[in-house]
């Protein structure tokens, strides 16, 4: 199971510290408890280290995900379909066509149990998106991309 798996991210969380790997390893769990079932999609890109779930191997089928800026070493808990969520309490920012987050400073501030019922109507739009039902993927921790220079 690929909630296991994590040598390659730590690797890519090492140039933010503990305390943001700590925070980041925990929101991690918090998903993977909740759908061992799906695929973890790192993208270690030159502005940001972004990961996410998808119950396949596709970007467009994400249901949320983790990511952390290079420069301002903010956490975001997003939804890469964020603006079809119903999000009743207002609490996800963004104004663009598609992605939602909330900035994430720690466990203690974390709206787990808000965000637990957004994660659940995020998974099952993203179910209905998948067209091929032999596509699905199960459980795997998959390394997208890898960019060679990072922003400092």
């Amino acid at each position: 199971m690929s909630k296991e798996q994590t040598t390659e991210l730590l690797s890519f969380l090492k140039p933010f510290g503990q305390e943001i790997t700590d925070l980041v390893m925990w929101l991690r769990t918090f998903v993977w408890d909740q759908y061992p079932e799906t695929n973890e999609l790192i993208y270690d890109n030159y502005n940001a280290l972004a990961f996410g779930w998808s119950p396949t191997d596709r970007l467009g089928h994400t249901f949320c995900s983790i990511a952390v800026g290079r420069t301002s070493k903010n956490v975001h808990f997003g939804f890469y379909h964020g603006s079809e969520l119903s999000d009743p309490k207002k609490v996800l920012l963004g104004k663009g066509n598609q992605y939602r987050y909330i900035l994430v400073t720690g466990k203690d501030s974390f709206p787990e149990a808000y965000i637990k019922e957004l994660v659940q109507e995020a998974y099952s739009n993203s179910i209905k998106k998948v067209k091929d039902k032999k596509q699905p993927v199960s459980g795997q921790t998959i390394v997208k991309s890898i960019s060679e220079k990072k922003r400092k």
